[in-house]
């Protein structure tokens, strides 16, 4: 028997004093990391690290969202559309715009919309406006869905192989489902006297159990949980990630999903493992924030340079992660299909200029970012 077929469905409890202490630290944690954002270094480089963080830390959350569902983005195409639909120029230093699908701008569109639009009421014209962007063309894997209105026929999760398929979950009848998201809409929208951090984490499962959609269900749960965080953080700018957390403990979310909605309504372990999940999504968002800072400031310094073309890719892509902790000639050579003569012109006048720091010697010479 799953948890929606339980006769006091939706009535969800938990244990308050098991929750208590996470709530504190994750709190703390939000606290510590706004105030990172509010330090001397956002007021010496400006409004434009703010947004960088908040954009990359958006890139992460629409990458990683994505590749829990098994489906992987061109991360430069996610930054671009963020950046364009947000009106940022983030340095200008790319100088020709990557050509992007549709799926990204959607997936880019629903994130972006719970984030910024936090304010406003979650409808279910809302919704199915969220899910047509996630499907444009009335496709996923395995053929035509049903798009911007509630499933019509019957839903399992399984597992494949085909051979082999194990049945995870299966969802409420089509019949329930106009009553369900009734009921749904009502309780987000509610002025109850709840904490939004564990509302968040109780409108995850209840959506994703729900499963009213022929697909993309998980996506629309974790957009529905920003929308949620971001009306806690009531703030529009985005500085930390939990579907790249999720991604990283994939595994596990995927067994407490399937235990709780075979359990009972008493949801404190799922609660749990949200909070802690969230909490870690907060101590790795401040770990990053330092990263930020550093790029912002080497972008900064690289547009009062006359950089070529070459060194202005390979540096944006070194300092997006795209090389690892260090940058050598190999490198440089793989990226760009240049001469090894060239790739050490180049290098060694990225080191001239102070943006890059030589350390090694002949065949062992590596190069790092300046502090």
């Amino acid at each position: 028997m799953y948890i929606h077929e339980l006769r006091e469905w939706p009535n969800f409890s938990w244990d308050a004093g098991r929750l208590d202490p996470l709530l504190k630290a994750v709190a703390q944690e939000r606290a510590e990391l706004f105030e990172q954002l509010s330090n001397s270094c956002f007021d010496e480089l400006g409004q434009s690290l703010r947004e960088e963080a908040s954009v990359q830390m958006l890139t992460q959350e629409v990458l990683k969202t994505s590749e829990i569902e098994g489906e992987k983005l061109d991360p430069s195409q996610v930054r671009s559309s963020i950046a364009k639909k947000l009106g940022l120029n983030l340095g200008g230093l790319r100088k020709e715009e990557p050509q992007r699908g549709r799926s990204v701008d959607g997936i880019v569109t629903v994130v972006l919309d719970a984030t910024h639009r936090w304010e406003e009421p979650l409808t279910a014209e809302r919704l199915c406006s969220w899910h047509s962007l996630l499907f444009p063309n009335g496709w996923n894997d395995f053929g035509a869905i049903t798009i911007g209105k509630w499933r019509e026929g019957p839903m399992q999760v399984v597992s494949s192989p085909f051979n082999k398929q194990r049945v995870h979950f299966v969802a409420p009848e089509a019949a329930r489902l106009q009553k369900e998201m009734d009921e749904f809409l009502g309780w987000f929208e509610s002025k109850e006297d709840l904490d939004p951090i564990l509302k968040a984490g109780i409108a995850h499962l209840y959506f994703v159990t729900i499963h009213p959609f022929d697909d993309g269900n998980g996506r629309l749960a974790r957009a529905i949980a920003d929308l949620a965080l971001s009306r806690a953080d009531r703030e529009k700018q985005r500085f930390y990630s939990m579907s790249a957390q999720i991604r990283h403990e994939r595994k596990d979310y995927y067994e407490m999903l399937e235990q709780t909605q075979k359990g009972t309504l008493d949801i404190t372990e799922w609660l749990e493992w949200f909070l802690n999940c969230l909490l870690r999504s907060i101590q790795w968002a401040k770990e990053a924030l330092q990263a930020v800072i550093r790029k912002a400031a080497v972008s900064k310094r690289m547009a009062t340079l006359d950089l070529n073309d070459r060194q202005l890719k390979v540096m944006l892509k070194y300092l997006d992660g795209g090389f690892g902790e260090v940058l050598n000639t190999s490198k440089y050579r793989s990226a760009l299909s240049c001469s090894a003569d060239t790739a050490n012109r180049d290098l060694s006048n990225l080191a001239e200029l102070g943006l890059l720091e030589r350390t090694g010697q002949g065949r062992s010479t590596s190069y790092s970012i300046k502090e």
